[in-house]
């Protein structure tokens, strides 16, 4: 009897001891528990711990609370000013309510993941390629938006939203590329010019203050030199003072005019006839002998003399003599006819008249 009540007591404590195992659960910190008894949800969510279900009738869920990181597969899309882009994006949820995240939706991760994909390719078609990749602030915010709507339902809270990368095509960066380089051109020749003219501005106050001390000028010259000098080279620049150039200018303008090597010989007069200095012909000789013998005399050991040549009018024989700077006068009315050859007329030149001779023109031969 003894031993058979033993027995009893043996087995009731064995089958206690299964059934505590199968119905004792542990919840971690991070997690709720979800009770479903007999498929209807149980009114009371499990806190994390030790806690005891039915075993057979109950049948619990644990939930994760922890922020969740998703990251968003990277989807193509045409952004309204007919940019061709894929971007791919990160998103951070968490669970707020264990029974709805259960009850409500099958799979909340697979749900969230497909409704950042939707809301990514929309928010893509509504933006320009400028705000993809200046303005991401607030595309993170309006998709976070999109998002956050229908997971509340789920008892999903979607912390944040993150654009992760904007890949754009080849031909687009070169693009973009040429249009950042000429901008920085273009800043780059503003801010050379407005240098530019900030050093003018300086450079005429410091010749305006030169100017009222010359010697401030000397100074700077030899600064200028001390500073060229420093340099290990073999050549020297030295400066040479524009003040010195017109003191220069100003001293040949105040000079007399140099007198020219043909001073000595007879100008001719506007109006009047000049002269003929030729030396007299000698006995039985012509005028035209005369002139030969003046231009053999006027030529120096070193000079050449070529043949002479004459007037056909007048006879005289052309000289170096230059041209008159006045203007020339009035020759006279023309002969109505050809001379007539008389006993002294040249063979050679014609003949020779006195009142020819008069109202004729100087000649030179250059």
């Amino acid at each position: 009897m003894g031993q058979g009540l033993l027995s009893v007591w043996v087995a009731v404590l064995a089958g206690g001891l299964v059934y505590a195992m199968a119905a004792a659960r542990v919840v971690k910190q991070y997690e709720r528990g979800v009770v479903l008894r007999l498929g209807r949800l149980h009114d009371a969510v499990r806190p994390p711990g030790f806690t005891m279900i039915v075993p057979g009738v109950d049948r619990l869920r644990k939930v994760n609370m922890q922020i969740v990181t998703m990251p968003v597969p990277a989807q193509d899309g045409i952004t309204r000013d007919n940019v061709t882009v894929r971007v791919d994006a990160v998103i951070y949820f968490k669970v707020v309510d264990p029974a709805s995240a259960v009850i409500q939706v099958e799979d909340y991760r697979f749900a969230v993941s497909q409704m950042a994909q939707t809301s990514l390719r929309s928010i893509i078609g509504k933006s320009d390629l400028d705000d993809l990749l200046s303005d991401r602030e607030k595309l993170n915010q309006g998709l976070e938006l999109m998002i956050d709507s229908p997971a509340v339902g789920w008892g999903v809270q979607i912390d944040r939203v993150e654009i992760k990368d904007v890949s754009l095509p080849e031909t687009m960066k070169r693009s973009m590329a040429r249009q950042a380089e000429a901008d920085r051109e273009r800043r780059a020749r503003v801010i050379n010019a407005d240098a530019e003219l900030q050093a003018s501005k300086k450079l005429a106050q410091a010749a305006q203050q030169m100017s009222s001390q010359p010697a401030a000028l000397q100074l700077r010259l030899l600064q200028t030199v001390v500073a060229v000098a420093a340099e290990k080279n073999s050549t020297l620049v030295l400066p040479f003072p524009v003040e010195l150039l017109r003191f220069l200018e100003r001293a040949q303008q105040g000079q007399p005019p140099q007198p020219s090597a043909d001073a000595g010989q007879p100008q001719g007069v506007p109006g009047q006839p000049v002269a003929d200095h030729r030396p007299a012909a000698p006995s039985g000789g012509s005028p035209a002998e005369a002139d030969r013998s003046a231009v053999g005399a006027s030529a120096g050991p070193s000079s050449v003399v070529g043949p002479p040549f004459g007037d056909p009018v007048t006879g005289r024989t052309l000289t170096d003599r230059p041209l008159p700077d006045a203007p020339l006068g009035d020759p006279g009315p023309e002969p109505d006819g050809p001379p007539e050859p008389g006993p002294e007329a040249l063979s050679e030149f014609g003949p020779e008249r006195p009142s020819d001779r008069s109202g004729s023109r100087p000649f030179t031969r250059h």
